[in-house]
């Protein structure tokens, strides 16, 4: 009988030790947060909502969008606020884009993946990464590569397309614009093929990217999980996962910076193309700001910033695309115009592709205004 009784005891205890638990919870989300005033952006819930959707987490935001274009989500410390309203966007992103800085709340979740990249500072690191990397992209050699690149690959991709259609096979364009993208971005920040598109590249390669996609889903999942801390100190679940990913990570990059640093040393005269190898000569100048850690930082930052914003960009266009015909007709004369002229054009991918020039897109107008 004492037995039972301890053992009903602990029960007892514990599930009040969770509604303590529970109840401190809900009075530091729900207090001081302004939830009744209208000045304020309305309330949807917590932060902690997107647990229950994380697998379709933007198809359920999508969902509430259509009826709130901004809202907050609470959460312990903070809201969060969540927008689709351009001018919002405008007024956040541009006009007052100073006032709205990162937070130390934010740095802290994403620093163990992004280190003192662009996206995970404020300040003058912030501002000294935008003007180093506006100088490096505004050079004749870089744009001449970046342009070569995307060129090069952007023929292998209208080639498996082609090849798929004539197949009638289904087309996963995502995958395929998400490989055209990781190929084309890797080759410009990393000076390295990765193949993708060739489904031959090699494990490493293959690896790193699984490992970067993986890590960024698990920073994710620190915005929406209050116990991130805890799980990372005792090394568990997605925080175990994640540093096994930030190693594989971290490991790739700093054999390519060695390896990197090794050619520049055999050949410190030859024309720097890629941006790893730029960044590179540019840490001789001042070793101690531009240490490796804080390279690999810049580095990855732009291979993040490049990869998924133009695979997700070209998928919705497509996307668009095929819902409006009448454009799709339009976006199509408008190029064959520019490049053959309106005349007909037998020549392959690759040479129709190597035709298109600077002055020629420049003149692309309503296809600018389409992707815009």
């Amino acid at each position: 009988m004492d037995f039972l009784s301890t053992i009903f005891w602990l029960i007892e205890m514990s599930l009040l030790f969770l509604f303590v638990i529970l109840s401190i919870l809900v009075i530091k989300i729900f207090t001081g947060k302004s939830i009744s005033d209208p000045s304020y952006a309305p309330m949807k819930g917590t932060v902690y909502n997107h647990l229950f959707h994380f697998d379709h987490l933007y198809h359920y935001q999508t969902q509430v969008a259509k009826t709130l274009p901004t809202f907050r989500l609470l959460s312990l410390s903070h809201s969060q606020i969540f927008t689709t309203d351009a001018r919002n966007i405008e007024h956040i992103l541009k006009t007052n884009f100073d006032k709205y800085a990162k937070s130390k709340y934010f740095e802290e979740i994403v620093s163990d993946l992004w280190g003192q990249g662009i996206f995970a500072v404020d300040g003058d690191k912030w501002r000294q990464q935008r003007k180093l990397a506006s100088y490096e992209f505004s050079t004749r050699v870089l744009r001449d590569f970046s342009c070569s690149v995307f060129r090069k690959n952007a023929a292998k991709l209208v080639t498996a397309v082609s090849e798929l259609a004539m197949s009638n096979q289904v087309i996963e364009f995502q995958d395929m614009f998400m490989k055209c993208a990781t190929e084309s971005i890797s080759k410009v920040g990393f000076g390295i093929d990765l193949n993708c598109m060739d489904w031959s590249s090699d494990k490493e390669g293959t690896a790193f990217m699984k490992a970067l996609d993986d890590a960024n889903e698990s920073l994710n999942l620190r915005f929406m999980d209050p116990f991130w801390k805890l799980k990372r100190f005792l090394n568990i679940g997605s925080e175990a996962s994640l540093k096994n990913n930030i190693k594989v990570i971290n490991n790739f990059i700093y054999n390519i910076m060695n390896t990197k640093k090794k050619l520049l040393a055999i050949n410190p005269d030859n024309i720097k193309e890629d941006i790893l190898s730029r960044f590179l000569a540019e840490s001789k100048k001042n070793p101690k700001a531009i240490t490796d850690q804080y390279l690999r930082d810049i580095i990855l930052n732009f291979l993040l910033a490049g990869k998924d914003s133009t695979a997700i960009t070209l998928c919705w266009f497509f996307y668009m695309l095929c819902k409006n015909p009448l454009i799709q007709e339009k976006v199509a004369q408008e190029v064959i115009d520019n490049i053959t002229g309106g005349e007909e054009n037998d020549a392959n991918f690759e040479d129709f592709i190597a035709t298109i020039t600077d002055a020629t897109l420049e003149k692309m107008h309503y296809l600018h205004a389409a992707l815009t």
